[in-house]
């Protein structure tokens, strides 16, 4: 996988447009000038947690006894879930009803950015080819860049495309995923029988 490919999976995982909606929703209640410091924080955050499953998930699969073809598999059927809720949505929204207040953490950190999907794929890129940390590093830096600047972008976004345009972009990437998560799911199934 070429470090934009990964960057691009990356960017279809975080879904940055089919969560403008739940993001505008849960910082309504702020001031303005608020709502950017939360989204901040919690960009930041997800960054932080996804690093940690780069740089850390090789000893957390080592330490656990996985195999690499059992995160292939497990993250394709995780991916084809949230693939198909991106497609078929809920009223609730992807992750069900958010509680009340100024988020932290959850549920914008996790799981809305830095899901298990999200963790599992840069668990399994690293630990599939160890010597191109760097290039997962980047990768998963552009996909958040690009999140993080459609998100800071949302109240705009939201009145330039409306809520149909956006729909209609959310169940687009969602079909994308889906391709992506059986393609994920084979190569774990074919990695398996080989070995």
């Amino acid at each position: 996988m070429t470090t934009a490919a990964a960057a691009i999976l990356l960017f279809l995982i975080l879904d940055p447009l089919g969560n403008i909606p739940v993001f505008l929703s849960l910082l309504k209640p702020l001031p303005p000038q608020r709502r950017r410091v939360v989204l901040a924080r919690e960009l930041l955050i997800a960054l932080g947690v996804l690093f940690v499953f780069l740089f850390a998930g090789q000893y957390l699969l080592q330490l656990m006894q996985l195999r690499q073809e059992s995160i292939s598999i497990a993250g394709g059927i995780v991916l084809f879930l949230i693939g198909i809720k991106m497609i078929f949505p809920r009223p609730e929204g992807i992750f069900g009803d958010v509680p009340e207040g100024e988020p932290f953490i959850v549920p914008m950190a996790i799981p809305l950015i830095a899901g298990p999907s999200g963790m599992a794929a840069v668990m399994l890129m690293a630990n599939s080819d160890p010597e191109r940390t760097a290039d997962w590093s980047l990768a998963l830096f552009l996909a958040w860049a690009a999140t993080a600047a459609i998100l800071f972008a949302a109240t705009w976004l939201y009145r330039w495309l409306g809520m149909r345009v956006l729909t209609a972009v959310e169940r687009l990437m969602g079909m994308l995923l889906v391709a992506l998560s059986v393609q994920m799911f084979l190569d774990g199934v074919k990695a398996y029988l080989a070995g």
